[in-house]
């Protein structure tokens, strides 16, 4: 078993450790190349740059979302180029209280690697620490090899229109309030929701300091929206993805393991006019 989080002293202790990889997951929906541009000016020494569109996306059809998730050989494979190999351990950061890192925390599990940590705080946390950055580029390292294992299971807008009415399946979802209600939606053509959803923004996983609030906080917070269900009737969803995975570590860091994603999340619901959409409050 492996902690989903690490603090910035924990990792410096063990940035020399031979089989750590860093990877920079910063990226700004609204401008996509500003990840880039923040890790070539400084980033944390050895860290590799991964690229939400590029490197945790896959290819959009218009109807499949606005981060689909890639071929799971295909990502495989570019972690392997890497040199990710089963021995590997795996830090992912951002800037945005793991906003993005999460996502390839969630990726990493997805393919059956389990070693991997989000560190909380994210940059920030490390240059508050007093820790440097670095403008060099990583080390070419030999490329590795990953087993192949059963992937996480994962839900599909069919199973939730399926399921709709039904108290037998929780979904949440992970956009801020006032986009759950309809309101203000910069990002996709239609405002709404998932009829029957929970709104738990992921943003209320954090504390005022933009690191995760205490594991007993966190469970006590998710119970109270499971209301008796197992965490293994939760469906997690956001935009396109991305978010959702946040509150799935959430979920993790409470002991309440066993939530699945909905990848295409409200971004692919609402690419077929058929599906019902909730607006307001839930």
């Amino acid at each position: 078993m492996h902690t989903p989080l690490i603090s910035a002293e924990a990792l410096h202790a063990q940035l020399n450790a031979g089989q750590l990889f860093l990877f920079d997951c910063r990226h700004d929906l609204a401008q996509t190349e500003k990840g880039r541009l923040a890790y070539a000016a400084g980033h944390l020494l050895g860290a590799y740059f991964l690229h939400l569109d590029e490197a945790l996306s896959g290819e959009k059809t218009g109807r499949n979302g606005r981060h689909p998730l890639p071929e799971r050989e295909a990502f495989i494979a570019r972690m392997e180029a890497l040199g990710l190999q089963d021995s590997s351990h795996v830090v992912a950061y951002d800037d945005a209280g793991g906003m993005y890192a999460a996502r390839l925390w969630w990726m990493l599990r997805w393919v059956g690697f389990d070693a991997v940590a989000v560190l909380d705080g994210g940059i920030q946390a490390w240059t508050q620490a007093g820790f440097a950055l670095s403008s060099e580029a990583p080390a070419q390292r030999p490329a590795g090899h990953l087993a192949h294992r059963p992937p996480l299971p994962v839900a599909n807008a069919d199973e939730l229109l399926s399921a709709l009415g039904a108290s037998s399946l929780l979904v949440v979802d992970a956009r801020a309030a006032d986009r759950f209600r309809g309101e203000n939606e910069t990002l996709d053509p239609v405002g709404g929701h998932i009829p029957g959803a929970s709104n738990r923004p992921f943003r209320d996983n954090l504390d005022s300091d933009g690191r995760f609030k205490s594991a007993a906080q966190l469970k006590t917070e998710w119970l109270a929206i499971l209301a008796g269900r197992r965490p293994e009737q939760v469906v997690a969803q956001c935009g396109s993805g991305v978010t959702a995975c946040h509150n799935l570590l959430a979920l993790e860091i409470a002991g309440l393991s066993g939530a699945r994603l909905y990848p295409g999340s409200w971004s692919e619901w609402c690419s077929d006019p058929s599906r019902p959409v909730a607006r307001g409050a839930a």
